[in-house]
């Protein structure tokens, strides 16, 4: 699988004549006792000894690791048995493959506590599972450390590809003019503008022009900017699907615009709901509903669009994760279809990462002039550099490969999860397995959901309580993100909540 960056020592006897053989990475020793493992079960003794090794910090993130017949030999047994080795760490997401790079880690497990529990702690002090979160929420949130961590919306940051993403950086630089490094245009670079017109086209079947295209610093800022300019055009208030996203809701009240609930069921936003709060404007998230998972029917989105074309209404369309769809292709967009009345949000942050803040807004054409001017004079536009790498990595045929990557990464993830809940939560209702990076459980109990998510924390696992998002008092139940957590951590932080439930039942 690849040159080696670790170096092989001679072979070592222990005080009972084991023989170990040594892998170096830097100064430290990874000591393989092959006679140690069981007969019919080397391939996962392997597994362990690598991942206690990754632990530890023998095998840092970045460290390569022996091509797979190497190792198989200085061991003495079956390429078969380091490869299916291998193959489990890649999909736990600690190990990926880098071609002619070799073997490389790429991320460590959060503990050992298959072997040493961790104790119980309580939640740090600067924290509170409020029944209405404050705008900090989830900054507090993220910075409250836990074990094992399974909020919505964190994507594999391990996945990231950062061998690709430099291939991208090179070549751009290598081609790069002097005129690029001034300021630009607040609308995005044109090569980005380019790039993102070409994926919405393949992958979401939206036409649109380059210059139709304003490059923003993610979905948050696309909020922030359209609230503004709503609320200058004299709309008070976007409605919200109920249970709807916190954050979103938290960027438009901010914005100083009411956000009137309207109920979701099985098949999306009701539109006579929709109708009945008077509101001329409405956030939807439609192709993979927040958090319920739900996809907006045929029905509900003719009804929607009837309602749009027939009142002038405007649509928010935050399409934030809808390419990750597992068991067909995603739906259109809405955008796709109504064009002069959809606000159309997209952004890399799940496909790559949210640290790249870099998202994409479509604007009906009687706003686009003024949110260029909300962007000009909110930033000035977004960092030219990174556009310009985005743009290459796009063009190159790499995102289609992450795409790919992430599909059958997150597909595992996803099924750990629904087989963990299945078995150590037999009383929730799963919804939401179809698409995305989170599903949502609910089920019947006595007592509030955030009771049921400080008691997690408090036992080092970090969930969402499912009230958070919702503006009306629904059925309690939990929020839960699985692409960030391998199977293992998945399968102990759902058994963790099993445990706690039956504590508060």
């Amino acid at each position: 699988m690849g040159p080696l960056c670790c170096h092989y020592g001679p072979v070592h006897r222990s005080n009972g004549d084991t023989p170990h053989r040594s892998i170096v990475a830097g100064t430290d020793f990874l000591h393989l006792a092959i006679d140690e493992a069981p007969s019919g079960g080397k391939s996962e003794w392997l597994t362990q000894q690598i991942r206690l090794a990754l632990a530890d910090g023998r095998l840092p993130v970045g460290s390569r690791l022996p091509a797979t017949r190497v190792l198989a030999g200085e061991l003495g047994v079956s390429r078969g048995v380091v490869t299916e080795a291998y193959q489990r760490l890649v999909e736990d997401g600690h190990l990926a493959g880098r071609g002619r790079n070799g073997t490389i880690v790429v991320g460590a497990p959060a503990t050992t506590a298959a072997k040493r529990p961790t104790p119980a702690r309580t939640p740090s002090p600067r924290f509170v599972f409020a029944a209405a979160p404050h705008a900090d929420v989830f900054d507090a949130m993220r910075m409250t450390p836990a074990r094992i961590d399974l909020s919505p919306g964190r994507p594999d940051l391990a996945a990231f590809p950062r061998a690709a993403w430099l291939r991208a950086e090179r070549r751009v630089l290598e081609r790069l003019a002097a005129s690029d490094l001034a300021y630009g245009d607040p609308r995005g670079t044109p090569e980005l503008r380019v790039a993102i017109a070409n994926w919405i086209a393949r992958n979401r079947g939206i036409r649109a022009e380059p210059g139709e295209i304003l490059v923003v610093a993610g979905t948050a800022q696309t909020l922030t900017l359209v609230g503004q300019v709503l609320r200058s055009d004299g709309i008070s208030a976007v409605a919200m699907e109920d249970p709807g996203s916190l954050g979103a809701r938290q960027h438009l009240q901010n914005c100083q615009l009411d956000t009137p609930p309207v109920t979701v069921d099985s098949e999306g936003m009701r539109v006579d709901e929709l109708r009945a709060t008077g509101a001329t404007a409405v956030l939807l998230t439609p192709a993979h509903q927040f958090p319920t998972g739900v996809v907006l029917r045929g029905g509900r989105r003719k009804e929607l669009t009837h309602w749009a074309r027939e009142s002038g209404g405007l649509i928010i369309e935050d399409d934030y994760d809808a390419e990750h769809r597992y068991d067909r292709a995603p739906v259109p967009a809405l955008r796709s279809v109504l064009t002069e009345n959809v606000f159309y949000a997209g952004s890399v942050s799940k496909l790559l990462a949210p640290a790249l803040r870099i998202g994409w807004l479509l604007a009906p054409p009687k706003y686009r002039d003024a949110l260029v001017d909300a962007k000009r004079f909110a930033d000035l536009g977004n960092a030219a550099l990174p556009q310009l790498v985005l743009a290459q990595f796009m063009e190159s045929g790499a995102m289609e490969r992450q795409l790919r990557h992430l599909l059958r990464h997150h597909r595992r993830r996803r099924d750990a999860m629904v087989e963990a809940v299945g078995t150590r939560l037999p009383g929730a209702i799963v919804h939401g397995t179809a698409a995305g990076l989170h599903l949502t459980i609910t089920f019947d109990a006595g007592f509030a959901d955030t009771d049921i998510a400080a008691a997690a924390l408090a036992h080092d696992v970090k969930v969402h309580p499912l009230s958070w998002h919702c503006q009306r008092p629904l059925q309690p139940g939990l929020v839960l993100g699985y692409a960030a957590s391998t199977p293992t951590e998945i399968s102990e932080g759902v058994a963790t909540l099993g445990s706690v439930l039956r504590q508060l039942s």
